[in-house]
């Protein structure tokens, strides 16, 4: 159920230090996807690891699903715009993502698991964002959650705009899920021609947009053409962030995330990462012998 709220305002918008376009490639049973975020980037944009963005019509693109993988010392988000997936894991978890849900699992300190289409035709559609465990917390136990479309909270501005609060708060709504160390701000954004959404974002925060669904927007002065992420400036004059739908150009689409970083080492191999090069090997040892998730 959405609310109607007044819109806020910011002084100074942060600008856009880099447009980034996403790489094609496949993962899991040969899955297509886009992978926005990249190792590279991981740094920057602490303490978020990797976007994937998946979208397509065909079901060759997805049919080969992610059969059972591990995890160990993160946790995975993933948004669903399209389509059905169904989720199983080794702690006896099993969830159904459907459009408009979320999908938030902890893997700690280790987890298998497997996504698979409960489609064979259609279009699947969605997003999957992994964010980073503070070291102390990365052999937690691991944990699961399903939201379901009508539980993730969501308001609507005056001007038409609308605002799904996936993760942390923001006009005064909290989202579905609140985590304290990292503070992530996850929220998908939806702007009619000529609206526009401001936004205040604390000034230590990385951040960062996502451009999708075909029609480009203007963030903090700069436009971002769809299937495009613009890193926002860590400005300490900025009190947030501007978006923009031009007049004329469609509606626009905006995956918008925010967090603290946790300024930690990062080593990652594959699916598994920690703080060490040795934290890596424990983990691949632990899988090789059917304790990880123990």
């Amino acid at each position: 159920m959405k609310t109607t709220l007044t819109a806020q305002t910011i002084t100074r918008s942060r600008g856009v230090e880099r447009l980034v376009r996403g790489q094609p490639t496949s993962d899991g049973a040969g899955v297509k996807l886009t992978r926005v975020l990249t190792q590279p980037l991981q740094r920057r944009l602490d303490p978020f690891l990797m976007l994937d963005a998946f979208g397509s019509d065909a079901a060759s693109d997805y049919l080969g699903g992610f059969p059972d993988h591990p995890h160990r010392g993160f946790e995975t988000v993933t948004i669903m715009k399209a389509g059905r997936m169904r989720h199983g894991d080794s702690v006896g978890n099993s969830g159904l993502l459907e459009p408009g849900s979320v999908q938030w699992m902890t893997a700690g300190r280790g987890i298998v698991h497997s996504e698979m289409p409960e489609q064979e035709e259609g279009r699947m559609a969605g997003f999957q964002l992994w964010v980073n465990l503070a070291a102390k917390d990365k052999m937690q136990p691991p944990a699961y959650r399903d939201v379901a479309p009508a539980q993730v909270p969501a308001f609507a501005l005056e001007d038409g705009s609308t605002v799904r609060v996936v993760a942390g708060r923001t006009h005064g709504v909290d989202g579905a899920v609140q985590r304290p160390a990292t503070e992530p701000l996850v929220l998908d954004i939806t702007l009619p021609p000529g609206a526009r959404f401001e936004l205040p974002l604390p000034a230590g925060h990385n951040a960062f947009a996502y451009v999708y669904g075909g029609a480009a927007a203007e963030i903090g002065g700069t436009p971002v053409a769809s299937d495009t992420m613009a890193i926002l400036a860590n400005d300490r004059d900025a009190d947030g962030v501007r978006l923009i739908a031009p007049e004329g150009e469609g509606t626009v689409q905006i995956l918008l995330v925010a967090g603290a970083p946790l300024n930690e080492p990062i080593a990652q191999y594959g699916p598994f990462v920690m703080n060490t090069p040795q934290e890596i090997q424990q983990a691949f040892a632990d899988f090789q012998r059917g304790v990880l998730a123990a």
